[in-house]
């Protein structure tokens, strides 16, 4: 990756307290990016209206410098890509949700949670939804009347989606096996992750996502997405995920571990910074 070129990001969710776990992947991804001489970009990712609290954005940018971030774009600064709050690019959205209609990539469901879980033949992973058994994959949007419905993309059965992870080496999922067809557009009209991330980090121009382990099987879905818009995907960095004493990955309920507590404790960045090695 050319050092001018090179574009990463940062890009929480206001939906609650950023802790110890956000700091150390993001921590990386603010590495990497000084390591190619490129550019940072804070992303907002407020789309999910029902779950983030307007003081969690203001608290998660003040969080995040004080524990040393620095970016070029964002929410605060502008940037050539703006607007970098979520809840303010719903026009993208619904233009890329047009595309994958018209190729046929996609298709209306009106199955709910509890549908998928019982019609589920296999049980799955922690943290990852039950394959979804194919139910609706013949329906029409025409033959849906007074009903709410999401919109599913079709994934290709068998098929395996390989990938050379940047930090956790080759990876290959088997579609319809390791996941199956996902929502794209849930069913009270919000745009869901796997959309709204594939389409801000191509029009952001991402060179590189750094996220956490724990969304490895989702890099296989959005690559499908990019395939599907005929865009060229970023690079991949996974993460280890920074786990509890019980050995459960952190979760912004670990409020203990938040780092506006640990600040209040009067813990310093680089003293929380020491068992990193930076």
């Amino acid at each position: 990756m050319n050092r001018i070129q090179y574009r990463g990001r940062l890009a929480p969710s206001p939906t609650g307290l950023l802790h110890l776990g956000h700091a150390r992947t993001f921590w990386v991804a603010q590495q990497r990016a000084k390591e190619h001489g490129g550019a940072l970009i804070l992303r907002n990712e407020d789309i999910d209206s029902t779950r983030f609290k307007l003081e969690f954005a203001a608290q998660m940018i003040e969080d995040l410098r004080w524990f040393g971030f620095e970016w070029q774009e964002g929410p605060d600064r502008g940037g050539p890509f703006a607007p970098y709050n979520q809840s303010e690019r719903i026009h993208l959205y619904r233009a890329v949700l047009e595309k994958l209609r018209v190729g046929e990539f996609i298709y209306p469901c009106t199955c709910s949670r509890k549908d998928i879980r019982e019609a589920a033949s296999a049980p799955n992973a922690e943290n990852e939804e039950p394959i979804y058994p194919g139910t609706c994959r013949q329906k029409r949007q025409s033959q849906i009347v007074n009903h709410k419905f999401s919109w599913r993309f079709r994934v290709p059965d068998g098929e395996a989606i390989s990938f050379t992870d940047g930090n956790c080496g080759p990876q290959t999922f088997v579609a319809g096996k390791d996941f199956g067809d996902f929502v794209v557009w849930r069913h009270d009209d919000v745009p869901a992750y796997q959309l709204a991330c594939v389409a801000d980090d191509a029009a952001m121009r991402i060179t590189e996502v750094v996220r956490g382990a724990d969304l490895l099987v989702s890099t296989a879905r959005q690559l499908l997405l990019y395939r599907a818009l005929q865009l060229t995907p970023p690079g991949f960095f996974h993460c280890l995920l920074v786990l509890d004493e019980t050995g459960q990955r952190l979760a912004k309920r670990h409020d203990a571990l938040s780092l506006r507590t640990l600040r209040g404790q009067g813990k310093t960045p680089e003293e929380l910074r020491l068992d990193w090695g930076q």
